[in-house]
């Protein structure tokens, strides 16, 4: 599981890398523009660095509708655990 925070000075950046992809792809219902794709043109292209922090948390995540009973539990869990707290937002 990544998490990708970006410094808002990159997302002039993004923006004109996004206008490109649609210019090759955009008719193209299945085509994804992938956020490595960002990080990757980033470093390559010199424009800065990427930190990678690690955890050792557990990720959980919701891919399916049947996925939410699952997640729903674990956040409940980890509020209860107080690692979240009861306002999450």
């Amino acid at each position: 599981m990544n998490l990708w925070c970006f410094d808002p000075v990159v997302f002039t950046f993004i923006e004109n890398i996004f206008r490109e992809f649609l210019a090759r792809n955009g008719k193209d219902l299945k085509s994804e523009f992938f956020i490595p794709i960002i990080g990757d043109r980033f470093i390559h292209e010199g424009l800065g660095k990427i930190k990678i922090i690690p955890t050792a948390s557990s990720w959980f995540g919701v891919t399916y509708k049947e996925d939410a009973p699952s997640v729903q539990e674990n956040i409940t869990r980890l509020v209860s655990s107080g690692a979240y707290p009861v306002k999450l937002f």
